[in-house]
């Protein structure tokens, strides 16, 4: 329960500190929508999407109100559509526009699950709906999508690899218009979690409830203001602050989700305690890292702080909630990061260091412009490097890079809200065509036979 004392805190945190819930999102099953066609399919999805979230928004703005506290974003996320479309998957883009269509008639931020899992291996029917997924991203505002290459009990499809580095090119030119907009809402993952509730990887997973509310809490400023009021604190001392820091942030989560879930008639799924950074200053994760001692993110002890407020902040969270999960970290999206931005724009931090850090975070290379003139192949190495981090250390690990066509290095992309901007980085110019024309699979791990 909280106590005056929580109360007047948790209010200044939000007043001062920019601390919010970053989102409420609903899971909904899909399975009971398939029908004969896709266009009966299509209908049914749209009408139970629309039933089962139709109060999301008016719930969320009615807790905010209650508890003072800001809800950034209300979304949805589906059981993987590949597995709705598996009958006719070609007509996939026809699901995909009606999820659009619903989460503009409910007024969400986004909606995740244009999905596909084929980390141990690609049917026939999902390498059929691979295929839609640039048009599908191309044509619709709001809807996200994720593809699941590997895992550490499987290994790595690279089949599935090198195709993704194909899918993000074409999503990229068709998007041409708005600097590849459709790459910032595509992310390809290595260990995929079912309850993620950010964006663009969020789906709904099939061993879960009918309709679950997964919350993502997020507040990178109050932790850099408990960092702040110990400036001269052993590194001991730092991660205890992170520590209760997280356990604070993570009662506010629960709270809302607790109450979010009664109202929605839903499963209480979890809370994910990651810290998610925006554009605007003091929200932060790069700050964060450079309050506990570097001069600028991307210089040596990088990986080492990254490290360290990962821990803390999954230690603090388990002591708040026995419902944590999700991915619950440190993301580092480039775009999305006031002091990633303005590190990347001067040169103080590059892909070698951002991978580096990856093996340490939540997630992996995320919301980052490379030039439209690097090769599928390349992409797909990119993608190949982070699935081998997170198969070989047990984690999840993601890439959401933006091809920006026609653009180069040190010129600017620029998608404005939470998506922010970003300029070009390079990327290393020798070829991996080879290894990726290879296909096949890279086998999982020995430490992964565990039966």
């Amino acid at each position: 329960m909280f106590n005056k004392f929580d109360v007047l805190e948790t209010i200044n945190m939000v007043e001062k500190e920019h601390l919010d819930i970053r989102t409420i999102t609903m899971g909904i099953s899909l399975l009971s929508c398939i029908r004969a066609t896709a266009k009966e399919t299509a209908d049914a999805v749209y009408d139970i999407v629309c039933k089962k979230a139709e109060n999301i928004v008016k719930t969320a703005a009615d807790l905010s109100g209650e508890y003072g506290i800001p809800i950034v974003n209300k979304r949805v996320s589906v059981t993987p559509v590949s597995l709705i479309t598996a009958g006719f998957p070609e007509e996939a883009p026809l699901i995909g526009r009606a999820l659009d269509r619903a989460a503009h008639t409910l007024g969400i931020d986004f909606l995740g699950g244009y999905s596909a899992l084929v980390h141990k291996g690609t049917a026939d029917y999902e390498e059929k709906f691979l295929r839609t997924i640039p048009e599908t991203l191309a044509t619709t505002e709001r809807l996200c999508s994720s593809v699941n290459v590997g895992s550490s009990k499987s290994g790595i499809n690279m089949d599935a690899v090198r195709q993704m580095g194909e899918i993000i090119k074409e999503t990229a030119r068709l998007t041409e218009k708005n600097d590849g907009l459709g790459c910032a809402k595509l992310v390809v993952f290595c260990n995929a979690v079912e309850d993620n509730p950010f964006m663009a990887g969020a789906f709904h997973g099939v061993g879960e409830a009918d309709t679950v509310i997964n919350v993502g809490v997020s507040g990178p400023g109050v932790v850099e203001h408990a960092l702040k009021s110990i400036p001269d604190a052993d590194l001991t001392e730092v991660a205890e602050t992170i520590k209760r820091t997280a356990f604070k942030i993570t009662r506010a989560g629960q709270l809302i989700a607790k109450e979010a879930s009664q109202r929605l008639g839903a499963r209480f799924g979890i809370v994910d305690l990651s810290l998610a950074p925006t554009p605007a200053r003091g929200d932060s994760v790069a700050a964060i890292l450079e309050e506990v001692g570097l001069e600028s993110v991307g210089t040596h002890g990088t990986t080492a702080i990254l490290a360290m407020l990962n821990d803390a902040v999954k230690k603090g969270g388990v002591m708040a909630s026995s419902r944590v999960g999700g991915l619950s970290g440190a993301f580092i999206p480039v775009s999305e990061d006031i002091g990633m931005i303005e590190a990347a724009e001067a040169g103080k931090i590059t892909l070698d260091k951002l991978e580096a850090m990856t093996c340490v975070c939540s997630v992996g290379l995320d919301m980052i412009a490379i030039s439209g003139s690097t090769s599928a192949s390349t992409i797909s190495a990119m993608i190949a490097d982070e699935a081998a981090i997170g198969m070989v250390n047990n984690k999840t690990t993601a890439v959401r890079v933006i091809p920006a066509p026609g653009k180069k290095v040190g010129e600017w992309v620029n998608f404005g809200g939470l998506l922010g901007r970003a300029p070009v980085m390079p990327v290393h110019e020798s070829s991996a065509e080879k290894f990726i024309s290879r296909g096949g699979l890279i086998p999982a791990p020995i430490h992964s036979f565990k039966n």
